[in-house]
């Protein structure tokens, strides 16, 4: 359990480091879009992520 878990955030890192490697303009521009957010917008986001990744989970297991 633990080395899968280890895995799906590794997994994660490299997911989240290809924008700002390959369009560091571009991270820019979604980091300033999201300062301008409201504090419940960013709260939707989060949820909408997390259900999003329960429901791939639960499909692929």
């Amino acid at each position: 359990m633990a080395d899968w878990l280890l895995g799906a955030f590794a997994l994660m890192l490299v997911l989240e480091g290809l924008l700002p490697f390959f369009s560091p303009q571009a991270w820019r521009q979604v980091f300033e879009r999201a300062l301008r957010m409201s504090d419940g917008q960013i709260r939707f986001i989060g949820l909408a992520s997390m259900l999003s990744g329960l429901l791939l989970l639960a499909i692929w297991h």
